[in-house]
């Protein structure tokens, strides 16, 4: 049987989402050590997507086939049983045999959060991005606004294969909860480290290093060179991953 299955992780102590030849620990190995204590036999799982090391996921959506002879509720509770307190399954459904949970995928939605305060929280460290200079969130939004609709996003980030850059994004925008900033955007696919890419150059904007105008120039202009430095993992989320009905 083919299921599907909703996952969160905490991806601070993970070598990323994909089974690493090095055996360091990853999201991947650890599903596929649960499936395997469970069904004893070697399960295969695949992920919508190949989060970062060090990033964290509240929707991630992995399958897999294996033999399971009781409901999905019983695979659900063996799954949370045998998987570490830093990975939970949230849902687990039957699924079409030839469902993938990456090329099925039409929309996915990422956030980013960054801690913008004068003195750095110790418990944040591991969530978010530290910014100790303060932020003009406004401006940040006025840029954020530049990213919406059909674009070459060569400049902030590079194809997980082939050559194509284009990207549509459906929504990109910021929200301010005390000092907390959190980005979220939504496209139909990303480049690799596109969100990262983003947010340090909407960081720049926001701290008066760039003006809106000169991020909006640095998109136009398809060249990597013109990104600024890049985001930390620690504040990146893989929010949500939408399908057809």
């Amino acid at each position: 049987m083919r299921y599907r299955t909703l996952i969160a992780y905490d991806g601070a102590a993970y070598y990323g989402f994909q089974r690493q030849c090095a055996g360091q620990p990853t999201i991947q190995s650890e599903l596929e050590r649960a499936l395997a204590q469970i069904t004893r036999e070697a399960v295969a799982v695949t992920g919508s997507g190949r989060t970062d090391s060090g990033v964290h996921a509240l929707g991630q959506v992995v399958s897999f086939t294996a033999r399971w002879q009781h409901d999905v509720a019983a695979l659900q509770r063996a799954l949370n049983a045998n998987l570490p307190q830093d990975i939970v399954v949230l849902q687990v459904e039957e699924a079409s045999p030839t469902f993938h949970p990456r090329y099925d995928a039409r929309r996915r939605t990422y956030a980013y959060h960054i801690y913008n305060a004068e003195v750095r929280s110790p418990l944040r460290r591991l969530y978010s991005w530290y910014v100790s200079r303060p932020l003009n969130v406004d401006q940040m939004q006025a840029a954020a606004q530049c990213l919406v609709g059909t674009h070459d996003f060569a400049t902030f980030g590079q194809p997980p294969q082939g050559e194509n850059t284009v990207r549509e994004v459906f929504q990109a925008g910021w929200r301010q909860c005390g000092d907390l900033l959190v980005f979220e955007i939504t496209a139909n696919a990303f480049l690799y480290r596109m969100v990262r890419s983003l947010v340090g150059s909407l960081k720049a904007v926001g701290e008066g290093a760039w003006t809106v105008d000169e991020f909006a120039a640095a998109l136009r202009a398809c060249d990597r060179q013109r990104s600024a430095a890049v985001a930390p993992a620690c504040g990146l989320y893989l929010v949500s991953v939408t399908y057809d009905l």
